[in-house]
């Protein structure tokens, strides 16, 4: 049985750069039928290969995850011969992602007006820490920084202390999210307008951090309220935390809607607090938030988190566990849903994690685990640029690949 198409079947992305933004960019393209031809340097490669849990063989992985879909292969960019294999192959591609700081690529003569002069109609999608212009477009811009100017570690965290940060490199991959939407975009103005040049996609990490920032700007503009850091909570909605139970395990119940609130305070045994009118709306609920959370700590405290559970899910209040990625792996709704697959990695098997969203009729899928250094050589530099075994033997010799 023959596989389904993809929606970006026929599109071919040249991924330069490495570690998260850009290769997370590519990794989702590549999962919706991109055919995505990543660049790395000669040697180990990709430093993300070494990061973090390695397998057997040395490689780590999360490369395993990231660098699925993608045809590996080697050119060394400070040499004029490596940009000369990469000019040649962005003539050929559609789209080219890259994530270096900025004026990296125009010294090495592959900016985008440098490429457009063989291919007009190039998008180039570029990732970096403050975007391309601007005063602080020079500075490094790692996403852990970037997260605070950002806004998002500002209000993460508890009144108080030192802002939080979840153990994520959670803003390159909203960054990479914004990048493969930008490109997706830019690809489908293409389709509608035939003919038309390229164009940039300029993604600043801390603007992509800055973009998840719902109501914070215009209650600031227009009412003069800084959003603070509020713990397990959120500021003016109430309740939604975090309890603990019995058997020591958390449980997040979020019961914000008025009708939802009184059936909460039925099924814990407060009528009393469904009846009285300081809590019959979300305005007065805030004013007494602290009254409401001690009422359902009590509550949850009393019981373990299976039998809570249990108990709201028979009072349709929303709520769930806080799950680690041991508890989710054995999950009857994770596993039915399809967000793990495996993958082959050198004759042992591994799971990855699907990607999201979900369409009906043009899944996405993978179909390689992340390969090793330099993998594809042979079938782009042969197939797709014309070199002969023996040229590409040579720049093996070399270390140009």
């Amino acid at each position: 049985m023959s596989q389904k198409s993809r929606p970006l079947d026929g599109i071919r992305v040249l991924e330069v750069g490495q570690l998260l933004a850009g290769p997370f960019t590519g990794s989702m393209l590549g999962y919706y039928g991109a055919e995505i031809i990543k660049v790395e340097p000669p040697g180990d490669g990709d430093p993300l290969r070494k990061w973090r849990e390695l397998d057997d063989d040395g490689t780590s992985f999360w490369w395993r995850s990231i660098g699925r879909n993608k045809k590996c292969i080697t050119a060394d960019l400070r040499s004029e011969e490596g940009r000369d294999l990469v000019r040649g192959l962005a003539a050929k591609c559609g789209v080219l992602v890259e994530n270096f700081r900025p004026g990296v690529m125009e010294k090495w003569g592959l900016g985008p007006a440098d490429l457009w002069a063989e291919n007009p109609q190039l998008i180039y999608a570029r990732i970096s820490g403050y975007g391309q212009d601007g005063p602080w477009a020079a500075k490094p811009g790692f996403a852990s920084v970037c997260e605070g100017v950002g806004g998002l570690r500002y209000v993460n965290g508890r009144p108080g202390e030192a802002p939080m940060r979840p153990n994520l490199s959670l803003g390159d991959t909203i960054a990479g999210l914004h990048t493969a939407l930008g490109v997706v975009m830019a690809c489908l103005y293409q389709a509608n307008h035939p003919g038309s040049k390229g164009q940039v996609i300029d993604t600043a990490l801390y603007e992509a951090s800055f973009n998840l920032l719902e109501g914070v700007v215009p209650e600031y503009d227009g009412a003069g309220v800084i959003r603070e850091p509020s713990g397990s909570t959120i500021t003016g909605i109430v309740p939604t935390n975090t309890y603990r139970c019995t058997d020591g395990k958390f449980i997040v119940i979020g019961a914000n809607g008025d009708s939802i609130f009184r059936r909460l305070c039925e099924k814990i045994g407060r009528s009393d607090m469904a009846e009285d009118a300081r809590f019959a709306s979300n305005a007065g609920r805030v004013e007494h938030e602290q009254i409401i959370d001690d009422a359902i700590a009590a509550w949850t405290g009393s019981l373990d988190s299976t039998s809570a559970l249990s108990l709201l899910d028979e009072a349709r209040v929303p709520s769930g566990p806080i799950y680690s990625v041991a508890d989710m792996m054995v999950n009857e709704h994770f596993i039915a849903r399809g967000l793990f697959e495996q993958v082959d990695v050198n004759g042992k098997p591994l799971k990855i994690p699907a990607m999201i969203p979900k369409l009906s009729e043009t899944p996405g899928r993978t179909d390689w685990a992340g390969p090793e250094v330099g993998a594809f050589n042979n079938e782009i530099y042969g197939n797709l640029l014309g070199l002969s075994a023996e040229e590409i033997t040579e720049l093996q010799s070399r270390e140009i690949i």
